[in-house]
């Protein structure tokens, strides 16, 4: 069964004095190349988009539609990376929350708080409310969700053209069947995650 999230958890945070505060979340942390992606978003409480829910719930023409509703309806919206290098140097999660500090940091309103998508995120100078399944039940969560989605499955369909061969634009950078054969034909890429067990044992073979 399908959840619709609402805005139970900002009105709990707006209750106690939070005036402004963002949905963050990540997107690409299982894949096997490319960057994370980070999404964060001041949406307002009287803000009214239907079908806004968990990303992976949503077809892509769906995440579009919403994409462009929620772009016009945010008091804010920003996009944060960690390319797959950081993925190597620092490991994914942390790559990933260095996604959604740089998505909060670039705001064009900074919030007072903020609300993550399971985890609580480091070395930020605001308040950081971590939400189970915050994508699942939380509107400004999954607002984000939608946008880092929808903004990474755009970079890998670009990335394809620059990496040909490997099928970025159908995976996405998931170690699908397809994936697992392009890289035995064609090696790793630069955008691939070395660090990952996977591509270890592939260089290693």
């Amino acid at each position: 069964m399908v959840v619709y999230p609402s805005f139970k958890h900002e009105r709990e945070l707006i209750a106690r004095g939070v005036s402004l505060l963002a949905g963050v979340d990540e997107a690409g942390c299982g894949c096997w190349a490319g960057p994370v992606y980070a999404a964060a978003v001041i949406l307002p409480l009287d803000s009214r988009i239907g079908m806004i829910r968990d990303s992976k719930t949503l077809n892509d023409a769906q995440r579009l539609r919403l994409v462009e509703q929620i772009k016009i309806k945010a008091t804010a919206w920003s996009i944060g990376t960690a390319s797959a290098q950081e993925v190597d140097a620092l490991n994914i999660r942390q790559a990933a929350f260095l996604a959604m500090k740089r998505a909060i940091e670039t705001l064009a309103t900074q919030p007072q708080a903020v609300l993550c998508d399971g985890f609580m995120i480091p070395n930020l100078t605001i308040p950081c409310h971590r939400v189970v399944q915050g994508d699942k039940y939380a509107k400004s969560i999954a607002a984000a969700s939608i946008l880092a989605k929808t903004a990474r499955d755009a970079e890998l369909e670009k990335l394809d053209g620059d990496y040909p061969g490997y099928g970025f634009a159908d995976h996405k950078g998931y170690g699908t069947k397809k994936h697992q054969d392009a890289l035995k034909r064609l090696g790793p890429s630069p955008i691939h995650r070395m660090s990952y067990a996977p591509l270890k044992r592939l260089v290693a073979a």
